[in-house]
């Protein structure tokens, strides 16, 4: 009965929404970049999830997955990092900054925008934040997240080896202390049980759909797709077990 309930939870999240306010907010990485990102607030001592994109992508890969957190009573932060493009209709504004005000701007670049992100959260709320990390600032959210103290969890889909110059995550998550979440497609999910291998069993989660191949990243979590519904449940027993 009460996995039925939690299914029943899970239609109403990925089902129709109503439109939530959203505000456009501007924040300084450390290097003195423009951050911009798109504040959702449904109550102000709410804690909050702070949403990062995938490669070529925008703070628009979160445009429906932030309103269903909402209902979760979290409040949620979709950030524009430096490396990335336009999705549904979004375009990276902080990628634009970067162009224009010739700035470094490659994936690893990105850690700036996170740490930046994770600051003002934190002024904002006083309060420890989730982070959720799509492909490579998946990787960057685990890598920032294991050892920032303002950091309570870290949901990280279709992470991987993306900074091999500069650090390896299988090795960087060695001594991680905190509650993480991982998933991925079916291929990806035999990787990513080794990428996580340090880990310790009882502060990890990796998942995979049973029912279809499932997608690349966050968009996993796409009302438009069937197999969201496995993802969406998966990931509201995680958020449930931090409560």
């Amino acid at each position: 009965m009460q996995l039925k309930r939690v299914f029943i939870i899970i239609l109403v999240l990925i089902g129709s929404l109503s439109l939530t306010a959203q505000d456009k907010v501007v924040f300084k990485a450390s290097d003195s970049l423009d951050v911009v990102a798109h504040l959702y607030e449904i109550d102000p001592s709410f804690p909050y999830i702070i949403l990062f994109h995938q490669g070529n992508y925008s703070k628009g890969e979160f445009k429906d997955i932030a309103i269903s957190l909402l209902k979760l009573k979290y409040n949620c932060l979709a950030v524009d990092l430096r490396y990335g493009g336009s999705i549904n209709s979004v375009p990276d504004e902080t990628a634009i900054n970067a162009k224009d005000e010739k700035v470094f701007r490659s994936m690893y670049d990105a850690r700036l925008d996170i740490e930046a992100a994770i600051y003002y959260v934190y002024e904002k709320s006083k309060q420890e934040m989730v982070l959720l990390g799509s492909s490579y600032s998946a990787t960057l959210a685990l890598k920032i997240g294991k050892d920032n103290p303002k950091v309570k969890a870290i949901i990280a889909y279709s992470p991987g080896e993306f900074f091999r110059n500069e650090f390896l995550i299988h090795d960087a998550l060695k001594g991680i202390d905190k509650p993480v979440y991982v998933a991925g497609t079916q291929l990806e999910y035999p990787y990513l049980k080794r990428l996580t291998e340090n880990v310790p069993k009882n502060k990890l989660v990796v998942f995979q759909p049973q029912n279809d191949d499932g997608k690349h990243g966050a968009k996993a979590l796409w009302k438009t797709d069937e197999v969201s519904k496995e993802y969406w449940l998966s990931l509201l027993m995680f958020i449930n077990s931090l409560k």
